[in-house]
């Protein structure tokens, strides 16, 4: 049986592949409704419909990623916290010039039913060479 950090590091990863994959319905599966997102772009809180406008409408796709010093907190049982650095290759859906980022970022999960389900993530520009 996969350890609660594994489960919730599992899912991260599977939510960033659906971005990949541009599976809407498998992200919407992993997402609260309603979610939050602060970034670069400011703080959006959003339900599952704006969440699909967001990513089938939007102008860049992620096309690679990679998480690494990936930390999980767990205030309590039904709450989980995931911090970490993502490397990410991102591409305009028109010309499909694509650009690497490295981020910080956070997501804080939690648990309704048997099911776990992100319900807000950050995510900030990693300084350069930290």
């Amino acid at each position: 049986m996969p350890t609660p950090n594994k489960t919730l590091i599992d899912l991260e990863n599977k939510f960033w592949q659906s971005m990949v994959d541009q599976d809407t319905d498998a992200a919407l599966q992993m997402l609260s409704e309603p979610a939050l997102m602060v970034s670069p772009h400011g703080a959006i809180k959003f339900d599952h419909a704006g969440y699909r406008k967001m990513a089938e409408q939007g102008s860049m796709v992620v096309t690679a990623f990679k998480l690494s010093d990936m930390e999980v907190v767990f205030p309590n049982e039904a709450t989980a916290i995931l911090s970490y650095r993502v490397k990410q290759e991102v591409a305009s859906k028109g010309d499909g010039k694509s650009s690497e980022q490295e981020m910080n970022d956070t997501s804080t999960w939690v648990q309704k039913g048997t099911r776990w389900q992100c319900v807000m993530h950050t995510e900030t520009p990693a300084a350069a060479g930290h």
